[in-house]
């Protein structure tokens, strides 16, 4: 039997109402414990999921033991001694007729010493490692057995949960019995999807699949259930998936009930800045300009993520929603991640912008307290209808007179919280301003259903004519002179290059280039090329001194950190070398990559790398290599790094998945969608309930 609660907000299961305190062994200290885990209620411990599993539900042979198995042994100790050397430690060989394997232990007392003798028959559970003297098992559990005892093995696999000081697998296994016994005597319904979802599916009912992870029987396949293939991992996959995806539903259906300015500018503005430019829209530049057009004239906030990649013409689509948006009368605030990046569109929308009598303000963190006031007064008047800046924008003393438009560049640097918190910025009389975000790092389409489920979104998948494709090569270290006579060949042909370093301060432990010191390296080598350094530590008006001298050709190379990665536009440089690439991330490799082959001669990026490289490390590099596409390359990425760092969202709680994961489940994006639609629609009672079982008070997704 399904009840409602009191306010009438959909079902509710006594579980999710029975504090943890009421199960036996749940005391005042393991209590407090498991709320750092955020286990409150019996449904919540439920949800607390197994991280892996052991078996034990057999006993192997130590003579088919391999290296990485976690496997129950038994055998005879043969020999037990304390050997010295770097640690001392307490070494055991077991035996059981088919092999033999050491025990090993470097944290041990009187007692152990004296239990592992001779003869001493035992079981013991442990991972197989490679040793000084063939495989052994560091600190693995021991039971010592009777004469003519069985190595007692389990019936079914055994979970691992993610834990915390103080808190043992044993108490969670204890805990999440008693929780599994509540689960079979309840009565209540706690299934919230609908039947012929999971039928069509072909998905276990909620109940069986929280059996199955929590204590899968045997014959479970420890394989699928470890790879998340099983169906009852599928099941509640699906499930935590369709929570995300509904809490950002739900933040968009309470958004669409707000007011927003209907921006319907008479188009004269717009019209002049297209006249002007030196090249024509490309066809997905002209379908995205449309599209953000189409929501600012509507009386409802526009939220639009405009997503392509690197060198795609993203700028120019936010000038014309900020044009369309100045026409109807109101102020347009633009912000940025870095200030590098947030004062290059300042320079480029002064520059577009000032032929067409239109005001054009700064405001980033460095400026002068009378510069600060005479720009927030601006703002405040509205005099300043365009203003670009940094996370300054989002202070309390910032007060715009009619801010009708907000664009944040580089969206996933930011995270959803602050995108939430511009929202309310936006706030005027009641109104809210529309919203345009925009990324340079494609985002593939299961990221994008989980993180930005709340925004519409327009793709440029075209890329302007004129581009030339780059060409890329990874490099060891040990070739760096063949590099740096590239760079000096390339140069002196009247191209200009970059050389990016991943790092300011020598530090060996990272075996890093400090851009300075590379830059002194380079003017000795090369002593005919002018050279300039850029970095964040430099001061604001230094650094772009050096930037602008470099665009003017006035530099023929530009020794810089990763404060170029965005935001810089020279069509004749045609070089990048890329120190020490095995660093940084595939996403950030692509935007630097991006700074080259924006004119017309051939460009080649250099991956200079410290060998030996890491699996990951050379995945990343195999990947740029393989491709320009940058859609492509996020793919690559996700799959390598997971959804909480593409995003740069790990922090915030966003994407925290449990048992979902969004590469292997991509599959099931199409039917969380159709789910999710079905519920809103004919179930609204299930919706909240399933947002608190699994997103809980993590991410507030359901307020606006």
């Amino acid at each position: 039997m399904v009840r409602e609660s009191p306010a009438g907000d959909g079902p509710v299961s006594p579980l999710d109402r029975s504090p943890i305190s009421t199960l036996k062994g749940a005391g005042p200290r393991t209590v407090e414990r498991l709320a750092g885990l955020g286990i409150h209620t019996v449904q919540d411990l439920l949800f607390h999921l197994p991280l892996r599993y052991e078996d034990r539900t057999h006993v192997t042979p130590i003579g088919a033991l391999r290296p990485g198995a976690t496997a129950l042994l038994e055998g005879r100790i043969e020999l037990a001694q304390i050997r010295f050397g770097r640690k001392r430690s307490l070494i055991a060989a077991l035996a059981d007729g088919t092999g033999r394997v050491q025990l090993r232990f470097f944290y041990f007392g009187r007692t152990l010493e004296q239990r592992l003798k001779r003869g001493l028959h035992l079981a013991c559970f442990g991972e197989a490692r490679h040793g000084p003297n063939g495989l052994e098992l560091v600190h693995p559990e021991l039971h010592p057995l009777a004469e003519h005892q069985a190595a007692p093995t389990d019936d079914r696999l055994t979970p691992v949960y993610p834990a915390t000081e103080g808190l043992s697998q044993a108490t969670l296994r204890g805990l999440s019995a008693q929780a599994l016994a509540r689960l079979d005597n309840s009565r209540d319904e706690i299934e919230l999807l609908p039947d012929q979802a999971l039928q069509r599916l072909r998905l276990p009912a909620l109940r069986d699949a929280l059996r199955t992870v929590h204590r899968p029987p045997p014959g479970s396949r420890i394989e699928a259930l470890r790879e998340g293939r099983h169906s009852a991992v599928q099941r509640l996959a699906l499930e935590e998936l369709l929570a995300h995806h509904l809490g950002l539903r739900l933040l968009r259906q309470r958004m669409e009930h707000s007011t927003a300015p209907a921006l319907a500018g008479d188009g004269r503005l717009s019209e002049a800045f297209l006249n002007a430019l030196p090249f024509v829209l490309t066809a997905a530049q002209q379908r995205g300009a449309r599209e953000v057009r189409a929501d600012l004239e509507c009386p409802r906030p526009m939220h639009r993520l405009v997503q392509g990649d690197v060198g795609s013409g993203k700028t120019v689509i936010a000038a014309l929603a900020a044009l369309h948006a100045i026409e109807a009368g109101h102020q347009v605030a633009l912000m940025a991640p870095t200030e590098l990046l947030a004062e290059q569109h300042a320079r480029n929308l002064h520059g577009w912008f000032d032929p067409l009598g239109l005001r054009t303000a700064w405001l980033g963190g460095r400026l002068a307290q009378r510069a600060r006031r005479e720009v927030l007064a601006e703002i405040a008047d509205g005099s300043a209808q365009l203003v670009v800046g940094t996370h300054a924008l989002f202070q309390e003393s910032v007060r715009f007179a009619r801010l009708g438009l907000v664009i944040i560049d580089e969206q996933h640097r930011f995270g959803v919280h602050q995108r939430l918190a511009l929202r309310a910025k936006g706030s005027d009389q009641g109104e809210r301003a529309h919203q345009l975000v925009m990324t340079a790092t494609p985002i593939p389409r299961t990221l994008a259903m989980a993180a930005y489920a709340d925004l519409d979104t327009s793709v440029i998948d075209e890329l302007p004519p004129g581009r030339t494709p780059i060409g890329t090569v990874a490099l060891p270290e040990s070739r760096r002179g063949e590099v740096v006579e590239r760079v000096n060949a390339a140069c002196r042909t009247g191209a200009q290059a970059y050389w990016v370093c991943t790092c300011i301060e020598e530090s060996e432990a990272l075996q890093c280039q400090a851009a300075a010191q590379t830059a002194e390296a380079l003017a000795d080598a090369l002593p005919e090329l002018r050279i300039g350094l850029a970095h964040g530590r430099m001061k604001g008006e230094q650094r772009s001194a050096v930037m602008s001298a470099f665009k003017a050709g006035e530099l023929d190379l530009l020794v810089a950190t990763t404060v170029v990665e965005v935001g810089v536009d020279v069509p004749n440089a045609s070089l990048m070398i890329i120190d020490n690439a095995e660093r940084l991330g595939l996403a950030q490799l692509h935007q630097l990559r991006g700074r080259v082959g924006r004119g017309t001669r051939n460009s080649v990026c250099v991956l200079l790398y410290q060998p030996p490289l890491s699996s990951a490390a050379r995945a990343r590099l195999a990947a740029l290599r393989k491709s320009n596409d940058g859609f492509a390359i996020a793919q690559r990425d996700l799959e390598l790094r997971g959804p909480g760092e593409v995003l740069g969202t790990r922090q915030t709680g966003v994407l925290e998945l449990r048992i979902a994961d969004l590469v292997r489940d991509a599959a099931l994006v199409p039917e969380v969608e159709r789910i999710a639609t079905d519920l809103l629609a004919r179930r609204p009672g299930a919706v909240a309930p399933l947002i608190h079982r699994w997103v809980g008070d993590r991410v507030n997704c359901v307020e606006a």
